[in-house]
């Protein structure tokens, strides 16, 4: 993998990621951009201990613009983007309208493909090893800001989920606090250890599914797909490697090489749960990986939390959404309408011929 970095008009920084080591990356950002103008601020919420990003900025930022103004598609035929060149394969950059900046974090845009019309299962292997290269690399360089706690890797698809911009892309938070959902983890995986003699709680999931069975969705010599025991989500799928490792900087080679055709036949699945002559579902696909440094607060290391994948789709049924309602929105209860067990049976039946 190629690495190439630069700056954009307004000083934020640009990388393409490319397979072939002969890539040339010089095209100049020709835009007459002002500086980038922020106003992130982090605040605690006193009664839940949790933290609140507010980025009045963000207002700003483009919502739903039409194909032929796409900010993410290559620099082509006069029309200038957030991408300099005229093709690309991955690339990355700083966020113009970022939730998180300065002493509060940092956010940046992947751009998976210069295809607009793609999605992430459009992929083949070799580009979704680019992707998970990017970021790995995205990872390993956050990791070394000291504003920066722990790095979520992410993808938003589809109107449904809120996605102002149609073009395949994720994004990456480098948040300046554990996470509570990361937190709320690390103190299950404390109290398993001290309550099990020192076991693992991240291994013991994974055992369990693998043991019972029917929740297992798809299996690899070194990764496994399975829908969690209590999914909060109608059709959600955790995909775990074999060997625990504490996030994407870790994986041996062995996994990475298997990731790509897991992970597109994951998707491409998704796709089917509906049926033929559905469109494309909606999902949230999420990488959570261990904060950086020492964990502060929590009796487990880093080394204890596992990473993983977790993918959903608020679609529960045909032209029917899972809204967040009283129950969900109010008191963080979820009520799943789609048994677990049901959902595994239904990924295995649209597996790929």
């Amino acid at each position: 993998m190629k690495k190439t970095s630069t700056r954009l008009a307004d000083g934020r920084e640009l990388l393409y990621y490319d397979s072939r080591d002969d890539a040339v990356r010089a095209a100049v950002d020709r835009r007459p951009l002002g500086p980038v103008a922020t106003a992130s601020e982090i605040r605690r919420d006193p009664l839940l201990g949790d933290a609140v990003a507010v980025s009045s900025h963000r207002q700003e930022r483009p919502y739903h613009p039409p194909a032929d103004e796409c900010p993410l598609c290559p620099s082509r035929d006069g029309r200038l983007s957030e991408i300099p060149d005229a093709d690309y394969a991955v690339a990355v950059f700083e966020n113009r309208f970022p939730s998180l900046a300065g002493d509060s974090g940092r956010c940046e845009v992947v751009c998976f493909t210069s295809d607009h019309d793609a999605s992430f299962a459009d992929l083949t292997e070799e580009q979704a090893a680019l992707v998970l290269g990017a970021w790995t690399d995205r990872t390993a360089e956050l990791a070394e800001l000291p504003q920066v706690k722990q790095a979520f890797c992410f993808e938003n698809r589809g109107a449904e989920i809120g996605v102002t911009l149609g073009h395949p892309h994720g994004q990456i938070y480098g948040y300046p606090f554990v996470t509570p959902r990361t937190a709320l983890m690390l103190r299950s995986a404390e109290a398993f250890q001290e309550s099990s003699g020192g076991r693992n709680l991240f291994d013991e999931t994974v055992a369990r599914e693998l043991a019972e069975g029917t929740r297992v969705v798809l299996t690899g010599e070194h990764w496994v797909a399975f829908v969690p025991y209590a999914a909060h989500w109608p059709y959600e799928v955790h995909l775990y490697p074999r060997k625990r490792v504490p996030d994407l900087r870790y994986l041996d080679e062995e996994a990475r090489t298997e990731f790509p055709q897991m992970y597109l036949e994951l998707l491409r699945r998704f796709d089917r749960i509906f049926g033929e002559g559905e469109p494309p579902t909606p999902y949230i696909s999420a990488w959570h990986q261990a904060p950086f440094g020492e964990l502060e607060g929590f009796g487990v290391d880093r080394d204890e939390f596992a990473l993983h994948l977790e993918l959903f789709t608020i679609r529960r049924t045909t032209g029917k959404l899972k809204f967040l309602a009283g129950s969900e929105s109010g008191m963080n209860v979820f009520v799943n309408d789609v048994p677990p067990e049901a959902a595994a049976e239904r990924l295995r039946e649209v597996a790929s011929k």
